[in-house]
């Protein structure tokens, strides 16, 4: 919690909600200064020297990439929708029992500070969630988040909330058609010939897959083959092994999608595909190998 703090002051973040749970956190944040990498940087790795040295460990203390979702600041009505996902964590978690204890006796949690139960931390901002609800601070937004866990605890409701968050926890972005073109727009700029691992959802996986069917064909032509006749050879035929790793060296899209596409069976002879092409003496796999490597890139 320190640490954050210290992030905040150092980059002009607004923490509007938050949890920390056992070994993952959320944060509702905004980056009025379009910083939220160089802070995210700073913050984990002050952190994790911080926290190193207290326990007197080394390495690494969070695992892989932060996911970051963007949202449409105007609709308040996404704000709700973010900021409940994040304090009903606990009880989707059952680090709470409820209704025997409230949700406010999970202390690492921007929840009880709306609720009017304990003082909030001076980086904390509780007026756009408290907009975006239509509630005030304290015993009203209590009792707003004690009807989602009523909600939560029926098989309708559960339904019902886990559909809501759906675009949260595996989309890229939450808002109307108009902000979601937008942002796409910006990404293209930023994106265009390199690889696009920062953003997700079904969006991302059109443009990769498309992408990806290019770049196939591409190679197709160059190793003389139609896709039909492709299609047709053994599964481990080294030009299918030549394009998988091809395809998975160029592409974004998943060791599923190429296996499928390919006709090379499980998923998992894409892997064996990629290390056979990186670490081959075979001189027939060499040669086709060097004949996709003259292929131009997309982007070029």
């Amino acid at each position: 919690m320190e640490t954050l703090g210290d992030a905040c002051a150092r980059t002009g973040w607004r923490i509007h909600a938050y949890v920390l749970m056992g070994n993952h956190y959320h944060l509702l944040l905004e980056t009025p200064e379009a910083n939220l990498v160089k802070g995210m940087a700073w913050f984990l790795s002050t952190y994790t020297l911080r926290y190193n040295a207290r326990h007197k460990q080394r390495g690494h203390v969070f695992q892989g990439r932060y996911k970051a979702v963007m949202i449409e600041p105007e609709e308040g009505g996404f704000t709700e929708r973010v900021s409940t996902y994040i304090h009903l964590n606990p009880l989707r978690a059952r680090m709470v029992r409820w209704p025997e204890e409230g949700l406010g006796s999970y202390l690492w949690s921007s929840y009880p500070a709306y609720a009017g139960e304990a003082e909030p931390p001076g980086w904390l901002e509780l007026g756009r969630v408290l907009e975006g609800v239509g509630r005030k601070r304290g015993r009203e937004y209590g009792r707003y988040i004690e009807a989602r866990c009523q909600e939560w605890m029926t098989t309708e409701g559960r339904k019902a909330l886990a559909g809501d968050w759906m675009g949260l926890r595996r989309g890229w972005c939450l808002g109307g058609g108009e902000f979601r073109e937008r942002l796409l727009g910006a990404i293209g700029k930023t994106v265009k010939g390199k690889r696009r691992e920062s953003y997700g959802g079904e969006e991302k996986s059109a443009h990769d897959e498309q992408a990806a069917r290019l770049c196939l064909e591409k190679a197709l032509e160059r190793m003389g083959m139609t896709a039909d006749e492709m299609r047709l050879l053994k599964k481990r035929d080294k030009r299918k092994q030549a394009l998988g790793w091809w395809l998975r060296r160029q592409t974004c899209v998943d060791a599923g999608w190429i296996s499928a596409t390919l006709r090379m069976g499980h998923r998992t002879s894409v892997s064996k595909a990629v290390r056979q092409m990186e670490n081959t003496r075979d001189t027939e796999c060499s040669l086709w190998r060097q004949t996709l490597e003259k292929i131009p890139r997309i982007s070029d």
